[in-house]
């Protein structure tokens, strides 16, 4: 009977181990795994948003000008 009672005993300290050991490794790591989750969440809302946004939104928008006119003179101040 003391031995089931000494194992009992000493599962128990490795399994409290196991469960410090498994929540000091799961809390230091939490920085990566969110920025890991962060990143793939955001590579999918960008092929979202993408495949969203039409691809004809080029042919409408006006091109830009490559030149200027003249510069506008300043109104002369009254004083």
């Amino acid at each position: 009977m003391q031995r089931f009672f000494n194992l009992a005993g000493a599962l128990g300290f490795l399994m409290s181990a196991g469960m410090v050991a498994g929540s000091v490794m799961l809390y230091t790591r939490i920085p990566s795994i969110t920025k890991h989750y962060m990143s793939e969440l955001q590579t999918e809302l960008t092929k979202m948003v993408t495949d969203m946004v039409p691809g004809k939104i080029d042919d409408v928008m006006p091109e830009l000008p490559t030149s200027t006119g003249p510069a506008v003179e300043l109104p002369k101040s009254p004083f």
